[in-house]
């Protein structure tokens, strides 16, 4: 084979990779290989909904390479999308896209994290939840409410999954980052009525994983998420309830943390970093991670080629110090 040839192999590759890749969106917002297996997180209208009538709403970017981008809203039916590994090894994975709670990432800390994870042996539920800013009742709650009622859906239903109950985890990107922390701190609060015996579970996540997460509402808060949880003109109380690394107790879940050092979106002393160091004071069980570049956002695809590349397994060989091993 020539050096011509060869090259014209290697662009007919990338070119069929790119084809491949840029798959058409389903009026229904699905793509080829989503999970088609989605739990409703409320037997009827959800908390606060009364009078809440939204069309889901999906929009897609597709990047060069083919590679989607999609953003959803208008989320009336919350619930899960289950991926389930060719061999279940017993975990459970949590995943709590971000968006900075105006939209969720359906490909970009959504699919790809579950597809990861899923090709591992864990059974991963992408968490669809609801948007502050969309008209519900208590608006601040409300995403709690949602990964609460989803941790407990899941532990009521192991054998269904393929899990064990107590090997259950949860990962949160930006703003799903901040809803992580929240399920983390906030776990045991009744932010909801009880609808069945699910919810006389426990929805504590044997550990946690925030990655580049919004946490503070303060000082060097990202606008949009403060905007979209907490409205306008949030009163002080409001600021101080939702800065999380101000709530940290000794039953807060144990943490990883990843971020990156560039991250000009969600700047990280005010946010990752102080949640790490509230941590440490409280005695939780945590790491920190910071790589010197990525971007906020950088979810799987946006790590290849550097170092933060590294952060699945850090966290696999981390949690599986506290019991989230096969």
């Amino acid at each position: 084979m020539d050096r011509r040839h060869a090259i014209g192999l290697g662009v007919m590759t990338a070119l069929m990779s790119r084809t491949a890749l840029a798959q058409t969106m389903g009026p229904d917002g699905y793509l080829p290989g989503d999970s088609t297996e989605f739990v409703k997180l409320w037997p009827g209208t959800p908390p606060g909904g009364e009078g809440v009538n939204h069309t889901l709403k999906v929009t897609d970017t597709v990047q060069p390479d083919g590679f989607h981008v999609r953003a959803i809203s208008q989320i009336e039916a919350p619930g899960f999308f289950v991926y389930r590994p060719a061999q279940p090894n017993g975990l459970g994975l949590l995943i709590i896209p971000g968006g900075g709670y105006a939209a969720e990432g359906g490909d970009r800390g959504g699919r790809e994290i579950a597809q990861h994870f899923s090709a591992l042996g864990i059974t991963c539920f992408v968490l669809r939840y609801r948007l502050p800013g969309e008209g519900w009742a208590n608006r601040s709650e409300v995403p709690l409410q949602d990964a609460q009622r989803a941790m407990r859906l899941i532990k009521s239903q192991p054998a269904k999954y393929g899990i064990e109950s107590a090997r259950l985890a949860a990962i949160g990107f930006s703003a799903g980052g901040h809803l992580s922390a929240m399920l983390a701190i906030r776990h045991a609060d009744r932010t909801y009525p009880a609808v069945d015996a699910a919810d006389t579970l426990d929805a504590k996540p044997l550990v946690t994983v925030h990655m580049y997460p919004v946490i503070t509402m303060g000082g060097g808060a990202h606008p949009g998420s403060r905007d979209k949880l907490l409205g306008d003109a949030p009163s002080a109380e409001a600021v101080a309830r939702y800065s999380l690394d101000k709530h940290i107790t000794a039953d807060t879940a144990p943490s990883f943390i990843a971020l990156p050092a560039d991250d000009e979106i969600v700047p990280p002393f005010p946010n990752g970093i102080a949640f790490y160091e509230a941590l440490q004071v409280a005695k939780v069980p945590s790491q920190l991670h910071v790589f010197e570049v990525g971007g906020h956002g950088f979810s799987l695809r946006w790590t290849i080629g550097k170092p933060a590349a590294a952060w699945p397994s850090l966290f696999l060989a981390w949690a599986a110090t506290h019991g989230f091993k096969a």
